[in-house]
């Protein structure tokens, strides 16, 4: 059995691992090629170009990227027609991979195609579940409330859950990492999360760091680590030189989930991430900027009330969000301090909303990756 699985992102290539260790549990005989991160590869793929190219985000920041993205689509279409697998399954990154599926169906590949990660239709663009039976097979979502969008569209949709139930965070093992970097036991851990594309680097790691400094003065006790990713390692610690900050960076993910699970405090990259916190009860807010014609288009072509997965499953402002204007020092700082007191009612709010929303992903209940692989096997065989 042959799989091509495609993940433009780190969050997609933590996805696609996960599904593949569901898939070769179920099946022994089974071969993965296509595209893919770190994680993927260690469960035996080898990707067909470093995903680092994809590392990027934003209406305006793309554009200086077309050339490459484009060619890479042209490789990858090329590649599948050499290899002909049994099924093509792309994770998340919609605008890359409906690409590559159209691309399969101009070419009459007659290839079963699969998206796992639904497009957030009920946010914007929602024009996009009309058409998507066109280019794919099969949809699989990770929230309830999804496949209502795509089944009355004749795309045969199924909700599997959310893997950040399943992550290795939850009971990682965190033995050994305090004494390994002389963090004390009185001393509180704050997590810096900057993000996994270059733009989200760029933009929002100086102001962390301003409010990790600041931070600092009014509590001495606690200790900043940085957990990082391969595909901006080098340019998170070219520009903490550039900040002359001696900030502890982390690269592996062992040791980004084990700084995690002892966290007293995130300030955090909008993103996957932030859903993994909540689910392991970190206190966090998170922050985002972007140029400023991209966040009037997204202000003005969007029907959202919340950017933070937690705040959009619950339908209300659990976790604080500060966007554009409000990613400065002053707001950054004050909400961190908020989160540091046990006694506020921000505090509070977040700690009550975070068992709220585990018990709505059925956390300990269900494993997203087992169902998908059960579902994709079916496929294949049918």
């Amino acid at each position: 059995m042959l799989v091509y699985l495609i993940a433009g992102e780190p969050s997609g290539d933590m996805l696609g691992a996960r599904l593949m260790r569901a898939l070769k549990d179920k099946e022994k005989d089974i071969t993965f090629v296509g595209v893919g991160g770190d994680n993927m590869q260690k469960e035996g793929m080898e990707s067909l170009f470093n995903i680092t190219d994809l590392a990027i985000m934003g209406l305006v920041e793309v554009i200086p990227s077309i050339p490459k993205v484009l060619r890479h689509i042209k490789n990858t279409v090329l590649d599948i027609r050499e290899k002909q697998p049994d099924i093509v399954i792309t994770i998340d990154s919609w605008s890359f991979s409906a690409r590559i599926h159209k691309a399969i169906r101009s070419k009459n590949m007659k290839i079963k195609q699969l998206h796992y990660v639904a497009p957030q239709v009920w946010a914007w663009k929602k024009r996009r579940a009309k058409t998507m039976y066109k280019y794919i097979d099969y949809l699989l979502t990770l929230f309830p409330n999804e496949p209502q969008y795509f089944t009355p569209y004749n795309l045969p949709t199924e909700f599997i859950g959310h893997p950040a139930i399943e992550s290795s965070m939850i009971n990682i093992d965190t033995k050994g990492f305090r004494e390994k970097y002389d963090i004390k036991e009185n001393q509180r851990i704050a997590l810096i999360l900057p993000g996994s594309r270059h733009n989200e680097v760029a933009n929002l790691l100086p102001d962390f760091i301003r409010t990790a400094n600041e931070l600092q003065k009014s509590n001495p006790d606690l200790f900043f680590v940085l957990p990082t990713v391969k595909t901006v390692e080098s340019r998170v610690k070219n520009m903490l030189k550039e900040l002359k900050s001696d900030i502890l960076v982390l690269n592996t993910q062992e040791e980004r989930y084990q700084a995690a699970r002892l966290a007293d405090l995130a300030i955090a990259a909008s993103g996957t991430v932030a859903l993994e916190l909540a689910i392991v009860d970190v206190p966090h807010l998170v922050s985002y900027k972007v140029p400023r014609l991209t966040a009037w288009i997204a202000r003005n072509f969007t029907n959202i009330k919340y950017v933070n997965l937690t705040n959009i499953l619950l339908d209300k402002p659990i976790v604080p969000e500060l966007l554009q204007e409000n990613c400065n020092l002053e707001t950054l700082t004050n909400t961190a301090k908020n989160l540091l007191d046990t006694s506020s009612v921000l505090y509070k709010t977040e700690k009550e909303g975070f068992e709220e929303l585990r018990s709505k992903l059925g956390v300990g209940k269900q494993n997203p990756s087992q169902r998908a692989a059960e579902i994709i096997l079916k496929i294949i065989k049918k």
